[in-house]
């Protein structure tokens, strides 16, 4: 998953620029091309959204927006390649996506069903494959 980090523009909703996009959408599409990007979106500002926090089986709602922006999101990608340096690979042909700050993304790769070793007994990968048939079946894939 690559993680797009928020700035203070994006937190302010400040919109990228028709040359940014433009940008990204070419680089999309070469991800795209070669198989890679899977999923990908931005999100809005931190103030539309909604946190949930659990404790002791209590849940607390909280209304945006959140401080600490280094620790916000604004995008994602979740793309599928073959090591963390092909990823990093196609990081270096990203654009800048928030041109005129300083920016971070971040790069982390999810789990597959084999990292949860014995835990994920028989009956709970079946309960997966069936989720993730269920998905695709309502996606149209």
């Amino acid at each position: 998953m690559v993680i797009i980090k928020a700035t203070k523009n994006s937190e302010a909703g400040v919109m990228p620029s028709e040359e940014l996009l433009t940008a990204m959408g070419k680089f999309n599409e070469e991800l795209v091309a070669a198989g890679v990007m899977l999923a990908g979106d931005g999100l809005h500002p931190s103030h539309k959204g909604k946190r949930v926090r659990f404790s002791g089986g209590q849940r607390t709602i909280m209304d945006g927006p959140f401080a600490e922006t280094k620790e916000l999101i604004a995008g994602y990608w979740i793309w599928q390649v073959k090591s963390m340096d092909e990823a990093l690979e196609w990081m270096k042909r990203c654009p800048d996506p928030m041109p005129g700050e300083e920016s971070e993304v971040e790069l982390r790769p999810l789990f597959e069903m084999e990292d949860f070793g014995e835990e994920l007994t028989p009956e709970l990968r079946e309960q997966e494959d069936r989720l993730r048939t269920e998905l695709e079946r309502q996606q149209g894939v």
